[in-house]
């Protein structure tokens, strides 16, 4: 299909929501080249159809990918650009003890833009932008969650799990990033399925291998009822201080909604150096600026209290039952109707509005598997913002 000469938005087919997009004749296939008047079209669509796929961009380099995501947020802090660290890489995801610490490696040209996927590249490997030998590692919920799969039910059975469901953040000392966008530089055939089996219900979700897995934040509002959404609106969630540290020698439920409370957290005050004023708390809804939507949006893995405000009185969920709450808040957006599976083809960039869904990575990949490449390549750019998520009531 030829380039149109303005931006052009197409919803998806069944699937609960999202758009593809194709970029103008004049961008030259760079979405960083958008003029002022398509690239209003594509931040309205990001945040109208949550999560936006272009396809055919697989030679799209890091720095128009971090100009191209930086461009969604003019609030984003300048000082901290050259070093990175406005995400939060460094410290707080490359900590010895995070739970992200095999999360990928750094652009060295683009420090802003993560290297993610699975297997091993060469130096000279197309792709690579480093220009040494990377290694990189999935992340599977067999290294994650309390109770993983057997083997046979992997290998024979096929199946996989959400591996974690969560919003892209430090949620320490720094703010929620607005938008993620994730390229697929390569990626292995869509040929193999896996399944889901939700083990509290008889419900099953068909998928590719490796399916990006999306829901939204105002359709888990829409399905509350009228007494949780009160709850929800009148909600602050706490985090803990180091959050992807503390929760690293404890387990994820199987449905990778939140942690099991055992009590093996790592105690604060054994935790690297912290300070209170950077603990962050969140609104439990974030209102989307587009479309004036309310968005239930919770890191269940991360949270540590929840404070509800009613009458002036404040009452507080300590961890267990905040766990609890915000799984019982949760769960039902996680059904199958509910989730967009992304099924990558190499070349998609999607990018997708990080304060307006909840996105899970599954899959289980074993780099070369009876002589079949399933290495997979992705660039990942979000930074954080310089200002928290706000709900208007």
């Amino acid at each position: 299909m030829p380039a149109a000469e303005t931006l052009s938005v197409t919803p998806l087919s069944d699937t609960p929501f999202g758009c593809t997009v194709q970029l103008p004749s004049y961008a030259n296939n760079d979405p960083a080249n958008l003029n002022d008047s398509d690239f209003t079209a594509l931040y309205e669509s990001v945040h109208k159809h949550l999560v936006v796929v272009i396809p055919g961009q697989a030679e799209l380099s890091p720095k128009s990918q971090y100009e191209l995501t930086k461009r969604f947020d003019p609030s984003i802090p300048q000082p901290k650009e050259s070093s990175g660290a406005g995400y939060g890489h460094g410290k707080e995801f490359r900590h010895e003890q995070s739970v992200l610490r095999k999360d990928g490696t750094t652009v060295k040209s683009q420090p802003q833009v993560q290297i993610l996927g699975q297997g091993t590249f060469e130096a000279n490997e197309p792709g690579n932008e480093n220009g040494e030998f990377i290694s990189l590692t999935h992340p599977s919920h067999t290294s994650f969650h309390h109770t993983p799969l057997t083997d046979a039910q992997i290998k024979h059975d096929h199946r996989t799990r959400f591996y974690r469901w969560h919003i892209d953040s430090a949620l320490y000392d720094l703010s929620p990033p607005l938008v993620t966008t994730l390229l697929g530089i390569k990626v292995p055939p869509a040929t193999q399925t896996q399944n889901i089996v939700y083990e509290d219900s008889d419900e099953k979700l068909e998928l590719t291998q490796g399916a990006t897995c999306f829901v939204s934040g105002a359709q888990a509002f829409r399905n509350l009822s009228e007494e949780d959404k009160a709850f929800a609106l009148a909600t602050t969630v706490e985090y803990a201080p180091h959050p992807y540290i503390v929760i690293s020698p404890a387990g994820a439920t199987s449905d990778g909604l939140t942690m099991v409370s055992e009590g093996k957290e790592i105690p604060f005050d054994k935790l690297p150096e912290w300070e209170a004023s950077k603990v962050k708390k969140l609104p439990m809804v974030w209102t989307n600026p587009v479309t004036h939507e309310h968005h239930l949006q919770v890191h269940g893995c991360c949270l540590h209290k929840l404070h509800t405000t009613k009458d002036g009185h404040t009452t507080t969920l300590e961890l267990e039952a905040a766990r609890k709450k915000a799984h019982q808040l949760m769960r039902p957006a996680i059904s199958p109707q509910n989730v967009l599976a992304h099924a990558w083809k190499q070349g998609d960039l999607v990018i997708f509005y990080n304060r307006g869904v909840w996105h899970s990575v599954t899959g289980e990949f074993k780099g070369v598997n009876n002589g079949k490449d399933e290495r997979r390549l992705m660039h990942q750019c979000n930074i954080a913002s310089g200002y928290d998520p706000k709900t208007e009531v």
